[in-house]
């Protein structure tokens, strides 16, 4: 077995918890199909979906007075291509789309032989791109639905089975359960919906990240292959210099990426500064460290400023989505009885969540009401002022 091959394997053992739960989850809803005792049915995704939106787009209106553009459109993938979808999520280098792609079908399909291919064919973009394929892969079981490019795609595999396994699990007589669980699987879906049409609208910030992320990654690119290209002697010495654990000669491509990993500036500079100070300050580079690796302070002086915007621009797309849906459904029983069956949570708990893009959304609604969310995405705060509101509303009120 290659070194290659062993990655590959590596790579499918981090993902078998997902898989495993993949496939006994549908190994179940087989089982539930072929027990004639269990003979209730819930909506299909596509018709919920499509007598749900009209209400979303109507809701988003009267809160936001954003219009979801009439180019939207609504599709139900199964499983591999919702994971292959997940992979255009990944915002490559231009050069390096075709190979995600293809990584990301690979992980898909399990295909060890491929994933090592790949990976010999080109390290550099295997070390800058499995750990996105794998943890986006990874969060399938739990993603409801997703938004990209005027479409909105919603989870089938998801969405057709779990309902009737909650059903199902709390056993018979399934009559006295099926309507606070037929409620929860329209309330999740009415969230989802929700979620996914407000992404619809924020175009500006989604240029932004998907730009900023292009080159965070060209960033990253650069980094891998300055560490592939170290020497044996310089790879030791940083390895005994920054006590790193040691990784036998025998596996030159591992003990290279454990390097990476370690370097990469999403852990080497952000595991130095707390979450809302991590794009506002520089990360000082370590001058031993720099005269063995000389690009290494300019790799993550470039890194920043894309990071920067990144940080931002996320923070208000998920923000303003989170903070929306927690308007326009605080009083929704469907809601509640979503959060309540397949969140074991209550609205209560729900509503006291806080995290920067909500509280920062909250905070100009307060002071802009409606008008809060056009300025939001045609004038997005920088990451000082997603720390002080009161400097984005000087900025933007004058």
């Amino acid at each position: 077995m290659t070194e290659y091959d062993e990655f590959a394997e590596a790579l499918i053992d981090q993902l078998a918890v997902e898989i495993n739960e993949e496939k006994e989850n549908s190994d179940l809803a087989s089982k539930i199909d072929e027990d004639s005792s269990f003979n209730l049915t819930f909506d299909s995704l596509e018709n919920a979906s499509n007598e749900i939106f009209p209400w979303v787009k109507n809701q988003i209106k009267d809160f936001t007075e954003l219009t979801v553009p009439e180019t939207t459109k609504i599709k139900f993938p199964e499983l591999i291509e919702l994971k292959k979808l997940k992979g255009k999520r990944i915002f490559t280098t231009d050069d390096a789309r075709e190979f995600v792609d293809s990584l990301v079908e690979a992980i898909s399909k399990e295909d060890v032989g491929k994933i090592s291919s790949l990976m010999k064919q080109d390290t550099v973009k295997y070390l800058v791109y499995s750990t996105y394929a794998k943890n986006y892969i990874s969060k399938i079981s739990v993603t409801f639905g997703d938004y990209l490019e005027d479409t909105i795609y919603l989870n089938k595999l998801f969405f057709s089975i779990l309902p009737k396994i909650k059903l199902y699990s709390q056993g018979p007589p399934f009559e006295s359960g099926y309507e606070k669980i037929k409620s929860s699987y329209i309330g999740a879906v009415k969230m989802t919906m929700l979620e996914e049409s407000i992404h619809a609208i924020q175009h500006g910030l989604y240029k932004s990240n998907k730009e900023a992320v292009k080159k965070v990654n060209e960033v990253y690119e650069d980094l891998a292959k300055i560490i592939l290209d170290l020497d044996d002697s310089t790879l030791s010495k940083i390895f005994d210099y920054m006590n790193l654990d040691p990784v036998p000669d025998e596996f030159p491509i591992a003990k290279r990426a454990n390097l990476y990993f370690v370097l990469n500036p999403e852990y080497f500079i952000l595991g130095t500064l707390p979450p809302d100070q991590m794009a506002t300050k520089e990360g000082q580079i370590d001058t031993k460290l720099a005269e063995m690796i000389p690009q290494l302070p300019e790799i993550y002086r470039r890194w920043l400023k894309p990071r920067q915007q990144q940080h931002a621009a996320m923070t208000v797309i998920q923000g303003m989505a989170s903070f929306a849906i927690r308007n326009i459904l605080k009083d929704d029983s469907d809601f509640k009885n979503y959060l309540s069956v397949f969140k074991g949570t209550d609205l209560g708990s729900f509503m006291a969540q806080k995290n920067m893009g909500i509280n920062f959304a909250e905070t100009i609604y307060g002071k802009l009401g409606k008008e809060a969310f056009k300025k939001l995405i045609d004038e997005p705060p920088d990451t000082l002022e997603l720390k002080d509101s009161q400097l984005y509303l000087k900025r933007i009120t004058g």
